[in-house]
């Protein structure tokens, strides 16, 4: 059955999910990065960005897992790119350069329209300004019945969470403090959405829980 999911979702243990201070050099805030380290080292993410190697292991599986059965992604238009406001200049295409990871359809919630991106290795970036149903409506449209992760950033997470559209969270609590930054669940009540832990695993970087329906 396909499924709405937030998978290989970074955070801190006093709740953040970036850092302050986003930016072209810091795309995840200042501090950001930390709460990933357990994901750099894996073989699927060195393989996602052309490196050979990796680690196996619990931290590998998890990140596997999120790339499994999708066939659409949704991200907010912070996880496309720095630009603010109209498209004015369109030579940026996202941080991930002529060959993205996501190889699927990819949905990108903005207030300013632009023309779709086709990239290589099948991934096309779609821009959505009609809000996030209509974000997920096309998703689902193109997912062929598999799976529509929602890649993120913490804002665009929190609206998919409070309009009850998730279906499945998998969050992994990085061994990190930042301070500041973007809260991911503070104001949610899970339970209230229908949430339980159904799996949680730790190693030596993160301990992962799956929350679900």
């Amino acid at each position: 059955m396909s499924k709405v999911k937030v998978a290989s979702f970074g955070f801190s243990i006093d709740g953040f999910g970036a850092g302050p201070g986003q930016s072209l050099d810091d795309p995840l805030g200042v501090g950001g990065p930390s709460l990933m380290q357990w994901v750099f080292p894996t073989r699927t993410f060195q393989q996602m960005h052309g490196s050979g190697g990796g680690d196996t292991g619990v931290d590998d599986d998890f990140a596997a897992r999120g790339f499994a059965n999708v066939g659409a992604w949704i991200l907010g238009r912070n996880m496309f790119g720095p630009v603010r406001g109209p498209w004015s200049d369109e030579s940026w295409k996202g941080w991930w350069g002529d060959e993205p990871p996501y190889h699927v359809p990819v949905f990108v919630l903005t207030h300013h329209p632009r023309d779709p991106i086709e990239m290589q290795g099948g991934t096309t970036f779609h821009f959505v300004t009609d809000g996030i149903h209509a974000a997920l409506d096309a998703a689902k449209k193109v997912a062929g019945g598999r799976d529509v992760r929602i890649g993120g950033g913490v804002d665009t997470v929190r609206q998919y969470l409070q309009a009850g559209l998730v279906d499945e969270v998998h969050l992994a609590l990085s061994p990190t403090l930042l301070g500041q930054g973007e809260a991911l669940l503070s104001g949610i009540d899970l339970m209230a959405l229908g949430f339980r832990c159904t799996e949680h695993v730790a190693s030596p970087r993160a301990m992962h829980v799956v929350l679900s329906k």
